[in-house]
Formats: structure tokens, sequence, C-alpha cells
């Protein structure tokens, strides 16, 4: 990317950054289920024990109120419905090729409805690639314990991992939640942090931290390769790390994320994740090539995450749970029509400046490149599930506030579900 003028600061946002503000997953009363520390300091937080933020009506569902809608259902996508479909992109403003668009309307099970409007356009989709690679590291566990949930469970709420090179670098902070002492740190990760497999993907899948999914794709690749011997010590995993020849490490990286998309019926061309998102762990791990996404590929994500059959029911669960927004929400989720709503959300972006007459840089602004992306399912109200609908969004929209824009969006087509269910 060019230059633009000598202050750095003005470089380091000018510069072409992957970024995904910090919302919160998973259901408030989970802690005891995962371990995960975050939880036990948002619950306490609603019922007013600790300072933080509360919740939106829509963010208060119990674990047995979070399951997959459409259990022992195995159809794909189904043929375009040409009257949602015209009411569906008269939700879109500006340019259409700005947008890639994907809603599947599951309100009626028995007759679902599809639309979709350049669904086939393909770009990084930035942190949405964490749902890859949530996917893989839920497909080994289940290669590996086929027949024991319960196995499954103990390894992600038991293994204690040990930040290393593979965290660094970051600028998203997590939350790290003292439960004894009530106290509550929001920091980036460091090296030497210590907390539970769960926790990590916790961190990777809520407030969206690289250096969370640079953990994630490590241990999925230490399962694929220790198998039932995992987990391993520390010292053991370094070794590992140093002294395999980096093809076979190229190797394994492209086995452990993308075998799991075909194996899940879904299309390796449209969906893929090819490097880690940390700078540490691409200099240990070289990828597998380009990462990418389209509206229509999340979408098939997204609803078989709905059927149960995303690996298999405990998998698509547990995905779920994870991408359950139980805090802050930003962007597409952040449209205030969707509070009583429960949304299960993953946004990533991209953007990218260069020097331009009148134009000034901002975050999700970029005007060589300004990719924004969301994945999300909706239940609206989340108590009663009267709608019920599948959102993914690619857009390339240059020099407009991207998060600002997809939350117009959403805020639209709320409206346009809403009104098509009377």
């Amino acid at each position: 990317m060019k230059s633009i003028g000598s202050s750095r600061a003005w470089g380091a946002l000018a510069a072409c950054l992957l970024v995904a503000m910090t919302a919160f997953a998973y259901p408030l009363d989970g802690y005891d289920d995962t371990g995960i520390r975050r939880l036990e300091g948002s619950r306490l937080a609603h019922e007013g024990v600790v300072r933080d933020v509360k919740q939106p009506p829509g963010a208060l569902l119990k674990l047995r109120d979070v399951e997959p809608r459409l259990v022992g259902q195995s159809f794909d996508l189904p043929p375009v419905d040409p009257a949602f479909n015209a009411r569906v992109a008269g939700v879109l403003t500006g340019s259409m090729d700005d947008y890639g668009l994907a809603v599947l309307d599951l309100s009626d099970p028995a007759k679902p409805r599809f639309a979709e409007h350049r669904a086939d356009h393909r770009q990084n989709v930035g942190s949405v690639g964490k749902l890859v690679v949530a996917l893989a590291l839920f497909q080994v566990l289940a290669d590996l314990h086929p027949d024991d949930v319960e196995a499954r469970r103990r390894l992600l709420k038991t293994t204690v991992v040990t930040a290393d090179a593979f965290s660094q670098r970051d600028s998203h902070t997590v939350r790290i939640f003292d439960v004894e002492s009530r106290k509550l740190t929001r920091r980036g990760i460091q090296v030497g942090d210590r907390a539970k497999l769960y926790e990590y993907l916790d961190w990777m899948l809520s407030p969206s931290s690289n250096g969370a999914a640079g953990m994630v794709m490590r241990e999925a690749m230490l399962l694929r390769h220790f198998g039932k011997a995992y987990p391993v010590p520390e010292a053991q995993i370094q070794r590992f790390f140093n002294d395999t020849p980096k093809a076979e490490l190229s190797a394994l990286f492209t086995v452990t994320f993308n075998e799991p998309i075909t194996r899940n019926g879904l299309d390796i061309s449209n969906l893929r994740q090819g490097s880690f998102f940390t700078a540490g762990g691409k200099a240990r791990v070289p990828g597998s090539g380009d990462s990418y996404g389209t509206a229509r590929e999340l979408m098939r994500y997204l609803l078989r995450v709905e059927q149960g059959r995303l690996v298999d029911l405990f998998s698509s669960r547990e995905i779920k749970r994870l991408i359950y927004v139980t805090e802050r929400r930003i962007r597409y989720a952040s449209a205030p029509t969707l509070a009583e709503a429960a949304v299960y959300f993953k946004s990533g972006s991209l953007f990218q400046c260069a020097p331009e007459a009148g134009f000034t840089c901002k975050p999700y602004a970029g005007n060589v490149k300004n990719y924004m992306n969301s994945a999300a399912i909706i239940e609206s109200p989340a108590q009663g599930r009267q709608l019920h609908y599948l959102s993914t969004l690619v857009t390339n929209i240059l020099r407009k506030n991207s998060a600002a824009e997809h939350q117009a969006l959403a805020t639209r087509l709320q409206s346009l579900m809403a009104d098509t269910k009377r």
C-alpha cells in the first residue's frame, strides 16, 4: 500500500488491517459447563453484583434455550423465491455491486424462503474466517472421540493452553475475570497467559482476538498430529514446531483447516482460511493459500449449524452458543431493532487506504478496500421466535463507515422480515 504522509500514526491507521471490534458470546449461565470465566463476570454484572455492562433482552437466553432449530432436516439452500428476492433487494442502497447478500427465512420451517444478491462474490472475509477455525477444532475432536461427547467437553474444559509466539501480535483486548476476587481485567493476550481451551475459543469468537485464534489454530494442529496423546507438555509442543520441517507443518495446516470444509459438504473454492491470524503463527507455519468466503457459502455454514449437522449435533450446538452475542453488540448486530432478538453473529473487516484529495482515512472506511463481512442468525424476539432467519453479508463499500452501513441494513432487513410475517 502507498504511504500517506510522514506520520507513523497515520501510516498505522491507513495500513491494511484485519479488524473485528469487541462483541461477546455464549449464554451467561455457561460458566459451570465451560469454565469460561468471562461468563461469570457478565452474569454477575447483569445481576448488579459487579460493575459492568448489562445485557439487552435478547442476550439473556439460558443454555437450554440455545439449540439448533432444524435438527433432523437436511435440505440444502432452496431455490431463490422471486417475490422474496425482489423485496430483499430493496433493502440495498447505493451501488448494487458493493454487496454480496444472502437471506434465508426459516420462520415457517416447512416453507423456507431464500433470497440472494451477488452471493457468489468472493473476497477476504476477515475474522469471519474464525468460523472455519472453530469447525476445524470441533471436527478433530469428533474424529478422536466420535462416540464420547463428554470426552470432547473435558478436553475443552480442562486443557490448559499457554500462550506463546502463535498469539502475537494483536490489537484486540480480552476479558480476564478473576472469579474469586471478582476483578475484571481487559488487555491483549500476552505470552505466558494460561487459560482453558474453551476460554481461548470464546476469546477467538467473541472479542475476535487474533491472538486467541492463533492459539486455537495451534491446538487444532496439535490435536490432529498427536491424537489421543493430546494434550502434550509445552516443551514437547515447542520441539514439535521447532523441529518439524516447514513443508510438513504446511501439509498439516492444510489437512487441519481445509479437509473439514469439504467433509461437511461446503465448497472449499468459496470458503477457506488459508493462514494464521497472527504474524507469529505465519512465521512458524506456512499457510495453504488465500483466505476468502462468499455470502452463499457462509449461509450454507449457518444452515448446517441450525440443522445440527456441522460435524454433528454437539459441535453445531457449541458453535451456535459460542457465537451467541451476550454483551456489546457491534456492526450488523448493533441495530437497535434487534435488542429483543437473540443474535448469533460473527463479523470481520479489512480496510486499506491510499492518498486521495479531500479524503481522510478512517477505520472501516477505506478508499482502496473496505471489506466488511457479517454472518448472523436472528431469532426475534428471543423468547417466542416469531421471526427466524439467517443473513450473510459480504460488502466493499468504499469511503463509508461500513459498520454503520451494516447496522442500517440490519435495521431495514428486520423491518422487512417483520412486515412479510404479518
